[in-house]
């Protein structure tokens, strides 16, 4: 894990405490990417902040091979949990064959779409999980593995398939949980 002082030297707008970012992940746009207290980045993570930029909340982790991209705001609210190898994107080229793709054309030769994604207090996504422009995933929401979300999610429902869709209810019992846990914190003991 990178030491204080490397994660400094970043660039990032703003860093929480006890942060734990892997010395194998990359940020691109680290400027525009604003970092909570008790976030842990894992091996292998690209995040690639656009103009909106990247808002991450406190107790977030990002597992392994996860990628946030994009020029749209991609924000991950508190206690929010990315598995591994998800995917949040906040841009999406023109797949119709209207315009070129790649960011290697020119931007007047594509028809690139940006938009912000927004993750809620307590999302968990499930690995190989993708997230398109656009989306909210409301607070207390669960993504089943392998899920492409391209609408919004309404709270505490449990979404899975491709196209992820609602195929339960998700229990609020962590919301007990986290007022306890707020309750026994102290500086010595996060």
């Amino acid at each position: 894990m990178l030491t204080r002082s490397e994660l400094e030297t970043i660039g990032f707008a703003k860093v929480g405490k006890e942060v734990r970012i892997s010395e194998l992940a990359r940020f691109y746009g680290a400027e525009r990417i604003i970092i909570g207290d008790h976030v842990r980045i894992d091996d292998f993570c690209v995040l690639s902040a656009g103009t909106g930029g990247i808002r991450i909340g406190h107790h977030v982790h990002i597992a392994v091979f996860s990628s946030l991209i994009g020029q749209g705001e991609i924000a991950l609210s508190d206690f929010a949990n990315l598995s591994s190898r998800v995917s949040v994107y906040s841009s999406n080229d023109d797949y119709s064959g209207a315009s070129l793709t790649n960011p290697t054309v020119p931007a007047k030769y594509t028809d690139v779409k940006h938009a912000d994604v927004r993750l809620g207090r307590h999302v968990i996504v499930g690995s190989g999980s993708v997230i398109l422009p656009g989306v909210t995933i409301a607070d207390g929401v669960a993504v089943g593995a392998l899920s492409l979300v391209t609408q919004d999610c309404s709270e505490f429902g449990i979404y899975a398939g491709c196209p992820a869709k609602r195929i339960k209810e998700r229990s609020r019992a962590l919301l007990d949980l986290e007022a306890r846990f707020i309750a026994n914190q102290t500086p010595s003991n996060p």
